[in-house]
């Protein structure tokens, strides 16, 4: 079946109860098992300025097991003119749901919104009344990531734009469904989402829409959407998942082919689809498939490179995405394994030199994939993380270090980033050669630079030398995460960590929330670990009510977390940026001590607290 046909029905007309006023916009939430997330979610719907005689809410029970689909009718039978609840056999994926609830909305717009996340309290009037004055098709507004979610934002750092391509901006790597939609647009084209896609549903749908609106907006002055990153979900992982994102990476791709002819325009949104969805199939994660599901793997990711992939696609990818996919056309599973083991195990390679060409020192890739001549910068901007410390209470040092011999004197100054926030780089000074950087993160920064739910902020490098301009992701190859350290901003309580992204294998400094709850159900399990810590099992009857779950979870206040600390004894809490010990350590130190036979500077009695 063509990936076109899949995705479109015969439009469908809006459907509106006799003597009722179309409601300006219908939010559709497909739900399954997010019960811990759902209340939020319909609340922040509920409490939208644009008020319920201009909106209504179409929730699809997806099969739930866990209570959602009681809460749903609950809040149907409270909101009768608001609240339309649907139940439905489990389908597998969220595709079936969201068009049964497409099926079902009567607004002039329609809104998608995952049921763990919520919207801002403006976010419907303001993406309306964009619509309305600027005649767009699709509005996009803000995104943001809760509890350390990533989300790409580079579509918003222009601010506000009217009219948005989707060829000469960053709109393809924001292609999921949570946008503004005009339903004339939807039923014109007979939209639907494919439900013989398990994963990536809605990119179809999103592309499509996007491709043929008269006119996209994006909407930057405003936190529109928050994105939820589950703590209490079990994630679905690459390893049990692979067939099903194979099938859907198959599909979509068939689906952009027949959407848009070839050429640059296609390459345009293709570089998004090959630099992230069919890179990550061969990210480091590849390692740990068993071998027929490697090979199941590499036999589609090279049938796709071949067909889909142009010479000016391939030189505009990301230079790591760009040289696994280089590896896996080159040769076998054996190939591929090879180059992912030099980036997760033993770092950057070596720059091959071949008269005036660079070429970077992997194994088996073949040199048009290996070629970095024209992208030297970036190829210098590749460092390895080697060493992650707490210097003192306010500051993460990061150190990094090239293989490349010149690094100094070529790079130029160089500028480490954690997300959206500026480290302070040196030289080391015990390194002669010039290879080797420190950064220090001030936590403070690191606390404040993204919303106060937390925030994920990825590690990246950027030169600026005799080579022109470049960066790179910082990878971090044989490092060990530890604990997080648990902070204090203002009232609440943040776990915050370095650690390494298993996609990718790129170092990330984490920024969560923690609540009262899951401290204490984290000390109580200390306790129960053995008499050292067996203290920290008493508790007092006001400690044993401090409840662990709900749907929005009990937020640690500054004073509360005090007492309930100062109770166990565990941990002294004074403000922000101040942590308790326990720093990081590289992989090759021994798991007894974190300092290789030296104390931390910042080692302090007490028992760190595993957020």
């Amino acid at each position: 079946m063509a990936a076109e046909e899949a995705t479109h029905r015969p439009p469908t007309t809006p459907r509106t109860a006799a003597g009722t006023s179309r409601p300006d916009v219908s939010v559709v939430v497909p739900v399954y098992n997010t019960l811990r997330y759902l209340r939020s979610c319909l609340e922040s719907v509920l409490r939208q300025t644009i008020g319920p005689d201009r909106m209504e809410i179409v929730a699809v029970d997806d099969g739930s097991t866990d209570g959602s689909g009681r809460l749903l009718d609950r809040y149907a039978a409270k909101h009768p003119g608001t609240v339309r609840v649907v139940h439905q056999a489990n389908s597998g994926g969220p595709a079936a749901p969201c068009n049964r609830g497409l099926d079902l909305a009567t607004g002039r717009y329609v809104f998608f919104l995952g049921s763990d996340d919520r919207l801002g309290p403006e976010a419907l009037e303001r993406l309306v009344a964009a619509a309305d004055r600027y005649g767009s098709d699709v509005v996009l507004g803000k995104v943001v990531g809760v509890n350390g979610r990533h989300v790409f934002s580079d579509v918003f750092a222009g601010g506000n734009a009217v009219d948005v391509s989707l060829f000469d901006s960053a709109l393809p790597w924001s292609l999921a469904n949570t946008k503004l939609f005009r339903r004339d647009l939807v039923d014109r084209l007979g939209l639907r989402f494919p439900e013989d896609m398990p994963v990536l549903s809605d990119q179809p749908f999103t592309l499509a829409a996007c491709y043929h609106a008269r006119r996209i907006s994006v909407l930057a002055d405003y936190d529109y959407y928050h994105a939820v990153r589950r703590l209490d979900a079990r994630n679905i992982t690459y390893h049990s998942r692979i067939e099903q994102r194979l099938v859907s990476v198959e599909r979509l791709f068939a689906y952009v082919a027949d959407l848009i002819p070839a050429g640059a325009r296609r390459d345009a949104v293709l570089r998004r689809h090959v630099g992230l969805e069919l890179a990550n199939l061969v990210g480091d994660d590849f390692r740990h498939l068993d071998r027929a599901a490697q090979e199941r793997v590499h036999a589609t990711v090279a049938r796709l490179v071949r067909r889909h992939v142009t010479d000016g696609l391939r030189d505009r990818l990301g230079i790591e995405a760009r040289l696994r996919l280089g590896a896996v056309t080159a040769g076998g599973v054996d190939d591929l394994l090879a180059v992912i083991e030099q980036d997760s195990g033993r770092g950057v390679p070596a720059t091959v030199f071949a008269g005036d060409r660079w070429h970077a020192g992997y194994p088996g890739a073949p040199a048009r994939w290996t070629d970095v001549t024209d992208v030297r910068a970036d190829w210098l901007a590749r460092l390895d993380a080697v060493d992650v410390s707490w210097a003192d209470g306010h500051t993460l040092t990061v150190t990094t270090r090239s293989p490349y011999p010149r690094f100094a004197a070529e790079a130029g100054p160089v500028r480490m980033l954690a997300g959206p926030v500026v480290g302070a780089t040196r030289m080391d000074a015990g390194d002669p050669a010039g290879r080797t950087l420190r950064t220090d993160f001030a936590l403070d920064r690191l606390l404040t630079a993204g919303p106060a739910d937390g925030q994920r902020h990825p590690v990246r490098a950027e030169v600026d030398g005799g080579h022109g301009r470049g960066g790179a992701a910082v990878r971090a190859p044989r490092l060990a995460a530890g604990r997080p350290r648990l902070l204090r901003r203002g009232a609440r309580l943040y776990g915050v960590a370095a650690t390494v992204d298993p996609r990718n294998g790129q170092l990330v400094l984490s920024v969560v929330p923690v609540t009262v709850g899951q401290l204490v159900g984290r000390l109580r399990r200390r306790g129960r670990r053995g008499p050292a810590t067996a203290q920290t099992s008493e508790r007092s009857p006001a400690t044993a009510q401090t409840p662990e779950r709900g749907p929005a979870g009990v937020q640690a206040s500054g004073r509360g977390a005090e007492a309930l600390l100062g109770r166990h004894g565990h941990l002294e809490v004074r403000g922000a940026a101040q942590v308790q010990p326990g720093p990081l350590r590289r992989a090759d130190q021994p798991h007894h001590h974190p300092g290789a036979g030296r104390t931390a500077p910042d080692q302090a009695r007490g028992v760190r607290v595993d957020v």
